[in-house]
């Protein structure tokens, strides 16, 4: 089965005033569609549909190397998308709760240190790319870091929670180029909720492995 854009869990005028309407619809409806349909075309040339994007991405060593590019390009772009848009709500903000919480706390020293941490990687990043709070499955521990274009940390060993998008078509239309704008604005919008959720489905997949 092909790959589908994904469905929004609020309108697009839903993040308002945080995220405008305009650049999310054409964020989601143009940019996530292209990426979208790109991957299906690479799939269906690699001979690999019915894999799922996280079978594809933590295996790219299985993905022909005459695809492997568009599918590292596309299929990032089609999971990063996706991922970024189940980590904002309507009815976001705040700080984190539950165990993710502590291990925020734990790690990076306090909740503050680690908005640092991560709006510093967020901002740092030089030209296109992403900012991201993950797991090292290796060594099983929290860390704040970035990756380029669409590379996308499941291709790299780690286990993602939260993600900020900072290519410039995620924000210029209402920032320009004020990316720290754009930064301290993602977190009124972010969806704790959703990062406990993730954290805890780590924890019991490293328990079932």
């Amino acid at each position: 089965m092909a790959f589908e854009l994904p469905q929004l869990d609020y309108a697009y005028d839903g993040l308002e005033p945080h995220y405008d309407e305009a650049t999310l619809r054409i964020h989601h409806s143009k940019h996530h569609q292209a990426y979208t349909d790109k991957l299906n075309s690479a799939v269906e040339a690699a001979g690999l549909e019915g894999k799922s994007i996280e079978e594809l991405l933590k295996n790219l060593d299985q993905v022909p190397e005459a695809q492997r590019t568009a599918v590292v390009n596309h299929g990032g772009g089609y999971y990063n998308h996706a991922f970024f848009w189940k980590n904002l709500s309507p009815n976001g903000g705040g700080t984190p709760t539950g165990e993710v919480a502590e291990a925020i706390n734990s790690t990076f020293g306090s909740f503050d240190a680690f908005k640092a941490a991560f709006a510093d990687k967020a901002a740092g990043q030089f030209g296109s790319g992403w900012a991201w709070l993950v797991i090292d499955n290796a060594d099983n521990t929290l860390k704040v870091t970035n990756t380029h274009d669409q590379i996308c940390p499941l291709s790299l060993g780690q286990t993602p929670l939260l993600t900020l998008d900072v290519w410039e078509h995620a924000y210029y239309l209402k920032f320009q180029n004020r990316r720290p704008d754009w930064i301290a604005t993602f977190w009124d919008i972010v969806d704790w909720a959703q990062v406990e959720a993730r954290y805890q489905a780590s924890k019991k997949a490293a328990v079932a492995a």
